[in-house]
């Protein structure tokens, strides 16, 4: 099975550092896709994305043994304790963390895992269906119904999340999957929250509407920018060729 992708990871326009990271890689017969948006300041955000993406492929790669969820959150789980080692071995890494998405597409289904506030989509049909759910101190209250989601939008505190890679010893992942008609396969677009702070939803399906990758990229690159890309912004998108 082969795949079309195109892969995007820029600085933007305000920061001095790119602390995002994102890998794309071919394991057993399927595409491994990891997007990771550090946190941190003294590059010490750029340390964690960076361990992260390298430990997530490399531990998914060995861990032939478990169930595709399970090798996931394994291999998630041990860049949670790579980047918790590093970063008590120097003291300008202490407190580096990272947001993770790790997506692996496989004959006909896709598996993810996730943390933090990055992001995967699937398109489909002309629809656009965000596949994880964010662990921000924004997405809580909306759970809680303390805000609407049109508040949430422009929320002073959206840049707050409640879960990240490296912050405790032990951390929860979400995991789930996806059953894929092969007729039909789709786009998946996973980015970090760069792209999400300032393009929405309907923008993104708009876009995604498009075949042709490089426009896309283009397009949504060119778009961020506009709008000043107070942040790192990187992104994946991902489908299986025809």
């Amino acid at each position: 099975m082969s795949f079309r992708y195109i892969t995007q990871s820029n600085t933007g326009l305000k920061r001095s550092e790119n602390e995002d990271a994102l890998g794309v890689f071919e394991i057993d017969g399927g595409m491994l896709v990891v997007v990771c948006d550090g946190l941190g300041g003294n590059k010490a955000g750029d340390v964690a994305s960076k361990l992260a993406v390298k430990t997530i492929a490399a531990r998914f790669k060995e861990a032939v043994e478990k169930e595709i969820l399970e090798r996931i959150k394994d291999a998630i789980l041990e860049a949670n304790r790579t980047v918790l080692e590093e970063s008590n071995k120097d003291f300008d890494m202490k407190g580096m963390a990272t947001t993770v998405e790790a997506l692996f597409l496989k004959d006909d289904h896709a598996y993810w895992g996730h943390v933090g506030d990055s992001r995967i989509y699937y398109f489909k049909k002309s629809k656009l269906k965000q596949l994880s759910k964010d662990h921000s101190l924004v997405q809580k209250l909306v759970d809680e119904g303390y805000l609407t989601l049109k508040e949430a939008e422009h929320h002073p505190n959206k840049n707050i999340i409640m879960r990240a890679l490296g912050d405790n010893v032990s951390v929860e992942v979400d995991l789930s999957k996806l059953k894929i008609s092969s007729s039909d396969y789709g786009k998946f677009f996973l980015c970090s929250d760069g792209v999400t702070t300032v393009v929405n939803d309907s923008e993104l399906e708009e876009l995604l509407s498009g075949n042709d990758f490089d426009q896309i990229s283009d397009e949504l690159s060119n778009l961020v920018e506009e709008r000043g890309a107070p942040d790192n912004y990187s992104f994946v998108i991902l489908t299986r060729d025809k």
